[in-house]
């Protein structure tokens, strides 16, 4: 049985999934005409907080390192603790943090890729270019919630629709003409999945769809008409028709849904019982129901919160990382025993960095340039970008602790993840209208 909370909570969710659906279809050209190359999904697992990949990744030659333990002082890892990756060529060494050795089992495999000091650029910046007033910054650039908002929607100014759900509206017409969306979030809503004609589904990790705890049949029935005589009361006809059309399809919508995910075979892979572990999880189940639903594109969004450490960073990124790795790791085995690794790729995203020192609560303050990982079968196995050179003031610090001017935007980071997912070349400056302006619109780290 179902409170009542829990039962009208049902029902706004099936009432947007039936909006996505309608909005889905006008999204649609020739949707029955036209055919994917197999499937592909991208999976966004945002780090929210601002993490600090000063200690994520961490240079191991001589020199570098020297300059790391200088410049971090009290938050420096010690050498032994790190684990040892190095770039293809062997020519550049780096440590992960000690707590990621799922990621660094996988890197060996080669199926992970770490891209160097990514942030949001408008066009490629210099100290020099800064200090001059010669080159537009993005908006609020230390600001949690500015920060947030433009690496989901790809817009230094901040505000407008996602770029993940700019990707979904160029993808959509290689889905079923069924209507399900291409954009999926468990973890609420999300300006990312956003599109300008497509809304995503958000669904909550271990959630069943569909108006279920009705008991028997016959009483599911009367509850749905009793539904029915809720929405009609007191409206304009309009409304009435409006809001009657989108909540019967999607409780159709749900069923067909739920039908697919719980028909499947259950995956032997085990995931760990945590927030970030059962949200991949249940994106898992989704992409097991792919053929069911009639998907060739899929794009998630993951997140988990925790990483705004000010103080204490040490400790609370041992735990956070500790809860991450394992997730991800599952997650990526997970895609290999459905068989679709090669078509899978996750990848990170969080607001921004933080300082390269320490402040007096031994945590860090927030900064600007940071490293990521993606994940995949299809990824290139490599260190990508530059890394900053690691001195307090010095030529790549913005300030004078260590916050690190991007040498890689966000706009190529994305546009790499988006290309491989399927969106043309000539459409990427439509997603990312700042890509022109730097030289690389692709990365290389997928194949």
């Amino acid at each position: 049985m179902r409170t009542r909370r829990e039962f009208l909570k049902q029902c706004c969710t099936l009432g947007a999934a039936g909006a996505s659906v309608n909005l889905t279809r006008l999204g649609l050209i020739s949707a029955n005409a036209q055919s994917a190359s197999g499937y592909r999904a991208l999976v966004c697992v945002f780090l929210f907080g601002g993490n600090d990949s000063n200690n994520t990744l961490v240079p191991t030659d001589a020199a570098n390192y020297q300059d790391y333990v200088r410049g971090r002082g009290p938050l420096a890892l010690p050498a032994q603790s790190l684990l040892p990756v190095a770039d293809r060529a062997g020519q550049r060494t780096f440590g992960l943090h000690p707590q990621l050795a799922g990621l660094h089992q996988l890197y060996g495999e080669g199926r992970v890729a770490a891209v160097l000091n990514v942030g949001m650029l408008v066009r490629p910046t210099t100290k020099e270019l800064i200090r001059a007033r010669q080159v537009p910054l993005p908006r609020n650039l230390y600001s949690h919630s500015d920060q947030v908002q433009q690496w989901q929607t790809s817009n230094p100014l901040g505000g407008g629709s996602g770029w993940g759900g700019r990707a979904a509206d160029l993808v959509q017409f290689m889905n079923s003409a069924y209507g399900f969306p291409t954009g999926i979030s468990v973890n609420g809503n999300t300006a990312f999945l956003n599109g300008n004609t497509s809304r995503p589904l958000n669904v909550n990790p271990g959630s069943r769809f569909g108006l279920d705890g009705f008991g028997d049949p016959e009483a599911a029935k009367v509850r749905q008409a009793a539904l029915q005589q809720i929405l009609t009361f007191d409206s304009g006809a309009q409304m009435i028709a409006a809001a009657n059309g989108i909540l019967n399809q999607g409780v159709a919508n749900a069923q067909a849904i739920s039908d697919a995910i719980n028909g499947g075979t259950p995956f032997a892979t085990a995931f760990p019982n945590t927030g970030i572990g059962n949200q991949l999880r249940q994106v898992a189940r989704i992409i097991a129901a792919r053929n069911n639903l009639g998907m060739n594109r899929q794009i998630f969004f993951c997140g988990m919160g925790g990483y705004d450490n000010h103080n204490d960073l040490l400790p609370s990124q041992t735990n956070l990382f500790g809860l991450l790795a394992p997730a991800l790791t599952a997650f990526y085995r997970a895609t290999e025993e459905l068989g679709v690794a090669q078509s899978v790729t996750t990848f990170t995203e969080s607001e921004f960095n933080r300082t390269f020192n320490s402040n007096t609560g031994l945590g860090s303050d927030h900064a600007w340039g940071g490293h990521h990982f993606v994940i995949g079968g299809a990824v290139r196995r490599d260190i990508y970008g530059r890394l900053p050179v690691l001195h307090l003031q010095g030529p790549d610090d913005a300030g004078d602790r260590g916050l690190w001017i991007p040498t890689i935007s966000l706009d190529q980071y994305a546009a790499t993840l988006a290309k491989w997912f399927g969106v043309q070349p000539m459409d990427l400056n439509t997603i990312f209208p700042n890509l022109t302006n730097f030289s690389t619109p692709d990365l290389g780290f997928l194949s």
